[in-house]
């Protein structure tokens, strides 16, 4: 007799935050909007306690500053902060990589490749929401073979406050022929083991990303300070 089994089930906290991580990361949230636990109460029609327990991890996580007296709000960013997490992307990501490249097989080749080929599909279809999400994990899927479960921690904490931003970015960028060719470059790089050179174009992508993003958010915040 076979006896009892315990199946994961995702507490409502749980799914309230994951809901609204979403809806930050999507812009559906704006930096420095208020987040009203009354208003979000009724929209998901629970008490106050979860939507509590929820802003708690979004706070913990950095996408919300929540205070006692003053409630929530979705964290925004200086432009300095914004440039500093680019940074930390581009010192971790790099020393991933590098890692990594000696140690990926076949199997991390056919990965990369089949995101890879999907991520130039959502270029031609002009997706970006699902270019977003591929983008992330193609790039996890180059860094795989690094095993290095601390440093992916902190990356996954940084990539955190950068996915918004990079959303952002995609979806008014309009030459986005330089990234995708990039993209391609990476895994081509990674496949001839030519560590160095990888390197080098992930620094560069990482850090163009990083100056359009910034000259975009800059004169958008000026717009709306006139």
């Amino acid at each position: 007799m076979t006896g009892k089994r315990a199946i994961p089930r995702q507490s409502l906290p749980d799914v309230i935050a994951n809901d609204l991580r979403e809806r930050i990361l999507s812009g559906n949230l704006a930096e420095a909007e208020t987040i009203r636990q009354e208003t979000l109460a009724e929209e998901y029609e629970v008490s106050r306690m979860p939507i509590r327990e929820a802003l708690k991890r979004l706070d913990a996580e950095g996408l919300v500053s929540l205070t006692n007296n003053k409630g929530a709000t979705v964290t925004k960013h200086s432009l300095a902060e914004m440039g500093e997490i680019f940074d930390l992307r581009t010192l971790i990501e790099v020393d991933l990589f590098r890692h990594a490249i000696p140690r990926m097989t076949a199997a991390d080749f056919a990965r990369c490749e089949k995101i890879l080929g999907e991520m130039e599909q959502s270029y031609d279809a002009d997706d970006v929401g699902k270019w977003g999400a591929l983008n992330y994990d193609y790039h996890s899927a180059l860094y795989a073979a690094a095993d290095r479960g601390l440093t992916n921690e902190v990356l996954q904490r940084v990539n955190l406050q950068s996915d918004r931003y990079v959303r952002m970015h995609l979806s008014v960028m309009k030459k986005r022929e330089p990234a995708k060719i990039e993209h391609r470059e990476l895994l081509t790089l990674a496949q001839n083991g030519k560590t160095d050179e990888a390197c080098a174009v992930l620094t560069r992508h990482i850090q163009r990303t990083k100056e359009q993003l910034l000259e975009m958010v800059a004169a958008r915040r000026e717009a709306e300070d006139r």
